[in-house]
C-alpha cells in the first residue's frame, strides 16, 4: 500500500489543482515542482520545493529538460521493499517521491488550431511528461500516478480516510489508465505526422495502435437499451467530416447509415445524384439533371420502405428539394452544402437531423476495421473503380450503349448491397433491390418484386450481382423479369452454363473479374 509523504507536481492543465495541492499540504505531504506549476503554487503562498532546487541541476533548453534527472526518477522507481534500492537512495542523497502529478502538453488542442507552425506542433510533443508517468505506473505498488483532474477528489477522499495511505488496488487502476494515456497520446502523435508527411496506412502492420478519443455522445446503440459513443481519430472536428446543422442527437445507427449513404453518392461525381438508405441498404438511387428529378426518382424505388430513411445527396440542397422533403419523414439528410433559404426551410422540421458532409471525408480512407471475437479483423478498403477493371463481354451480344451506361450504374450501386446482393437498374434509377438474401436466386426475385410493388417496368433494364451466378437459375429469373443485360464477376464453374443461359436469351453480358461482397 503506497504510503504517500512526497508528491511531484508538474501540469499543464491547472484545472482543480490548487485545492488538490492545498489538501495534499494539509495531509503533510511534502511538494515538489516544476516552471509555471511551481510559480502558480508559490504565487499563492504555498510551500513547495523547485525540482531543479532540490536536483541541484536548472531547467535547461529552454524547459525541455526538467524532470530527467536521476533524483527524480530513481526516487519514483525504487523499490521500497528491496534494502539494496533503498541504501542506494541514501547513498546518493535521493528522497522518494511517492505520488506523480502530471497531465501532458495539449498537442491535440495545438493540431486543431487553424494554423500551427512546425516549432509550435513540436514543442507541444511532451517527453518528461510521458517519462514521469510511465515511471509511476510501473512502480505502482509504491508510487501512485495521478494524470487527470478527475481523479483529485476520490484520491483525496481515500488519503484522508486512510491517514495518508493509498490502496494497492486503486495504484493498479490509476497504473492502468496512466498506461492508457501515454499510449494513447504517442498513437495521437503518430497517426498526426503519419497524416502530414503523407506516410501511407500499412494494411496489416505488425502491431496495431489506434488512437481515438470520444468526442460524441449518442442517444444510444444499436438498441435504445445499448449504451454507445463516438470515438474518431481524425482529431479535427466532434464527428469526423460531418457537421451537424440541425435536429436531435444521433444514434449509433444513424451515423452508421449516414456513412453508408456517403459511401454510395460519391461513386457519383458528376450527375446530380440521391441515395435512399434503410439498415445500410440503398432503397432507391436516382440521377437526374437536378437535384429534385432525382430524388423523385430515388424515392419511386421503393416509397414504402423510404419512409424514417437517411437521405444524401451528392450536391448542394436548394429549394426545389427542400420543399418537396419538407412533406416527407426522413431521419437525417445529408448533403456538401445547402443553399441558405433551403436549410432555413428545412429546419422547421424540429427532429431532421440535418448534416453537412466534407467531400473528402472518404478519400484517405484506404483500412477498414471492424471489432469481432475479442479482436479485430483488417482490409483493405473496398475503393477498386470499375475503370480500372478489365471488362470482359462474354456473350454473343455486345451491350448497346444505353446498357452500358445501365450496367455501369448497376455496378456502383451493387457495392454499396448487402450480400447477397442483385440490383435492377435503367440509366438513370435503380428499379428493384435484394439485399442480404441467402441465395442469388432469393435476392432476385425479392428486387423483382420490390419492383412490382413500386409499379416500375423492368423491360430492357439491366442487372449486376455482386458475386458470379452460381446457377443458370439466378440469370433465368432475371432475363424472365426483363432484364436485357447483367453485369457480374465470373468465375463460378458453372460459366458457361450461364453465359449458355444469356446466349439463348439474346442477354449481353459482362465480367468483371471482380466480385464486391459485402458482410
Amino acid at each position: 500500500m503506497p504510503k504517500v509523504g512526497r508528491a511531484l507536481v508538474s501540469v499543464y492543465q491547472k484545472e482543480g489543482l490548487l485545492s488538490f495541492v492545498q489538501e495534499l499540504i494539509n495531509l503533510n505531504i511534502e511538494i515538489l515542482s516544476t516552471g509555471g506549476t511551481a510559480k502558480l503554487l508559490r504565487e499563492r503562498n504555498m510551500p513547495v520545493i523547485q525540482v531543479s532546487d532540490y536536483t541541484g541541476f536548472p531547467e535547461i533548453l529552454n524547459g525541455r529538460v526538467k524532470t530527467l534527472h536521476p533524483k527524480i526518477h530513481a526516487g519514483i522507481l525504487a523499490l521500497r521493499d528491496l534494502e539494496s534500492h533503498m541504501d542506494e537512495l541514501r547513498s546518493h542523497e535521493i528522497e522518494t517521491i511517492d505520488m506523480v502529478v502530471v497531465n501532458l502538453y495539449p498537442f491535440l488542442e495545438v493540431i486543431q488550431k487553424k494554423s500551427v507552425d512546425e516549432i509550435e506542433l513540436l514543442e507541444n510533443i511532451d517527453i518528461g511528461g510521458p517519462t514521469l508517468i510511465r515511471a509511476a505506473a510501473k512502480n505502482y505498488l509504491h508510487v501512485v500516478p495521478v494524470t487527470a483532474p478527475a481523479q483529485y477528489q476520490s484520491i483525496l477522499s481515500e488519503l484522508r480516510k486512510n491517514k495518508g495511505d493509498i490502496s494497492v488496488d486503486t495504484s493498479r487502476k490509476l497504473a492502468v489508465e496512466a498506461f492508457r494515456k501515454v499510449a494513447h497520446y504517442d498513437g495521437m502523435i503518430a497517426r498526426y505526422f503519419a497524416g502530414k508527411f503523407e506516410i501511407p496506412e500499412e494494411v496489416l502492420p505488425e502491431n496495431l495502435s489506434i488512437a481515438v478519443s470520444h468526442t460524441y455522445e449518442l442517444r444510444y446503440g444499436e438498441n435504445p437499451h445499448q449504451k454507445a459513443g463516438y470515438y474518431q481519430g481524425d482529431l479535427t472536428s466532434k464527428i469526423s467530416g460531418l457537421e451537424q446543422l440541425h435536429g436531435i442527437p444521433l444514434s449509433y445507427n444513424n451515423i452508421v447509415d449516414a456513412e453508408a449513404a456517403i459511401r454510395l453518392v460519391q461513386e457519383f461525381t458528376q450527375e446530380p445524384t440521391v441515395a435512399i438508405i434503410k439498415h445500410t441498404n440503398p432503397c432507391g438511387v436516382g440521377k437526374g439533371e437536378s437535384l429534385l428529378e432525382a430524388y423523385q426518382r430515388a424515392n419511386a424505388t421503393d416509397p414504402i420502405s423510404s419512409f424514417g430513411s437517411i437521405l444524401c445527396a451528392n450536391k448542394r440542397v436548394d429549394m426545389p428539394l427542400a420543399e418537396k422533403l419538407r412533406k416527407h419523414f426522413i431521419e437525417v439528410l445529408l448533403a456538401p452544402d445547402f443553399a441558405p433559404e433551403a436549410l432555413r426551410l428545412l429546419q422547421e422540421k424540429k427532429k431532421l437531423r440535418i448534416m453537412r458532409f466534407d467531400p473528402k471525408i472518404l478519400e484517405k480512407r484506404s483500412v477498414n476495421y471492424r471489432s469481432i471475437l475479442n479482436g479485430m479483423l483488417l482490409q483493405e478498403a473496398d475503393n477498386i473503380d470499375l475503370d480500372q477493371l478489365q471488362l470482359k463481354v462474354v456473350t454473343k451480344r455486345e451491350p448497346t450503349e444505353d446498357e452500358w451506361q445501365s450496367l455501369r450504374f448497376a455496378w456502383k450501386v451493387v457495392k454499396h448491397v448487402k450480400s447477397n446482393a442483385i440490383v435492377f437498374v435503367n440509366s438513370f434509377m435503380v428499379l428493384g433491390v435484394g439485399a442480404g438474401q441467402m441465395s442469388r436466386v432469393d435476392s432476385t426475385e425479392l428486387a423483382v418484386k420490390k419492383a412490382k410493388q413500386a409499379k416500375l417496368d423492368l423491360k430492357g433494364s439491366a442487372v449486376a450481382s455482386d458475386a458470379f451466378f452460381p446457377f443458370r437459375d439466378g440469370l433465368d429469373e432475371a432475363v424472365s423479369s426483363g432484364a436485357t443485360a447483367v453485369i457480374q464477376p465470373g468465375g463460378s464453374i458453372r460459366d458457361e452454363e450461364v453465359i449458355q443461359a444469356a446466349n439463348e436469351q439474346n442477354v449481353a453480358m459482362v465480367f468483371t473479374g471482380i466480385r464486391h461482397f459485402r458482410h
